[in-house]
């Protein structure tokens, strides 16, 4: 019986030496079946490279674009004209573009062999057991949804297609201290990076370098902290405007968040003034070459997910779970909330709806339902009861006369 074939799929070529020295350094092919095509992409270009692939399957079959009834339309057509056209509609960059191609690949797997006409309840429903997290199975049919509305909108289908999404989830009131925000901080900034000795007397034993793989990681909960940006815009920040890239403008201390080039979404991301112990901070980074085009990174090179990094941190400082990269953001809310900052101004700043922000984070102001605690315990008000004003009294008192002197 021949092998199932995998598809077309990315394979890292290792680099090759002779003689000890470096031939050719690691790139990454396409395998398809027998062949091998290459990319032109060295081992780090991972954005490029699936990019390369994206083209490549995207030449083999081009999906039709006419309109069609739903129970002639395999969902793996939708999802490829959204990809084609998803540039287009949210202009977005590589880093995001990488988090979209792994949701999109575990909808295909799935909904790939089925017709538009079979999505359904019990089809999203079973999507949501397969995928074992309701959090991240939601996310993966938004994809699907605005997939087959895109579709819909481009006219290419006739018919009505809903896709059930699980409930949302609670929404995470997690944030930290400032005694637990700054030992998080101390602890990446102290870390060391822990080897084991593979040779020798010593072997097996673990020993500390002089290397320190978590101060990358402080300058990102700073700017997190004290900016109540979300993570993706604190990894794209930059001092030097580029597409692709957050702005910080140094000069103007103004952080303008949303990177360049990408379309407003539903999440804000709105320019804020930067404060002036942060902005203390981002300079001194600048001028003394701390860093050079991102504010966060590694190596000399931006990061893309400090998710590893921060779960590392957390659990060396023992902070406990629950908590991940966008507590800073709970934090930097809860911190304004409970300095008493005017909710608009507050709301403002974190770039997110008034609305939101009393949904969440409205208990931690200190004149959280003040008025109701002060009126709860007041001992009731007496009314004052209606006197009769002087014209009244001299009415009446008219009345009476002239009652009287009729009998």
């Amino acid at each position: 019986m021949p092998r199932r074939s995998k598809g077309a799929r990315l394979h890292l070529r290792p680099a090759r030496f002779r003689g000890g020295k470096l031939t050719h350094a690691a790139t990454w092919i396409i395998r398809d079946g027998g062949k091998y095509l290459g990319t032109g992409c060295l081992e780090h270009e991972v954005g490029k490279a699936e990019r390369t692939l994206k083209n490549y399957i995207t030449s083999k079959y081009t999906p039709q674009r006419k309109e069609r009834d739903i129970d002639t339309i395999p969902i793996a057509d939708v999802l490829s004209i959204f990809i084609d056209d998803r540039p287009d509609l949210y202009g977005e960059d590589a880093l995001d573009a990488e988090k979209y191609v792994a949701r999109a690949k575990r909808l295909r797997d799935f909904w790939g062999k089925l017709m538009l006409a079979d999505v359904n309840k019990a089809k999203c429903n079973e999507y949501v057991k397969e995928r074992g997290k309701k959090g991240g199975a939601r996310r993966d049919l938004e994809d699907l949804r605005a997939a087959i509305a895109h579709h819909a909108d481009e006219g290419l289908h006739r018919g009505i297609v809903k896709v059930k999404l699980p409930k949302k989830g609670e929404p995470r009131d997690a944030w930290l201290t400032r005694d637990m925000a700054a030992k998080l901080i101390w602890t990446c900034w102290r870390a060391r990076e822990v080897q084991t000795v593979h040779r020798g007397p010593n072997t097996g034993q673990k020993i500390e370098t002089n290397k320190r793989p978590l101060r990358h990681l402080a300058r990102f909960i700073v700017i997190g902290i004290y900016s109540g940006t979300r993570a993706g815009a604190i990894a794209s920040a930059s001092p030097i405007a580029a597409i692709g890239r957050s702005f910080v403008d140094l000069d103007r201390g103004v952080y303008y968040r949303r990177r360049q080039g990408q379309i407003e979404t539903n999440k804000r991301q709105p320019p804020m003034p930067i404060p002036p112990r942060l902005l203390a901070h981002l300079r001194r980074w600048h001028t003394r070459g701390i860093i050079r085009r991102h504010f966060v990174e590694f190596n000399g090179e931006p990061v893309a997910s400090v998710k590893t990094a921060f779960a590392r941190a957390v659990r060396l400082a023992k902070l406990g779970k629950g908590i991940s990269p966008h507590t800073l953001r709970h934090t930097a809310a809860t911190w304004l909330m409970q300095n008493g900052t005017e909710p608009w101004q507050a709301a403002g700043y974190l770039g997110m709806s008034v609305e939101t922000l009393l949904k969440v984070y409205g208990h931690h102001h200190p004149d959280f339902l003040s008025d109701a605690v002060e009126k709860m315990t007041a001992k009731p008000k007496r009314r004052p009861t209606a006197t009769a004003t002087p014209q009244k009294r001299v009415e009446q008192r008219d009345t009476n006369v002239i009652k009287m002197l009729g009998k």
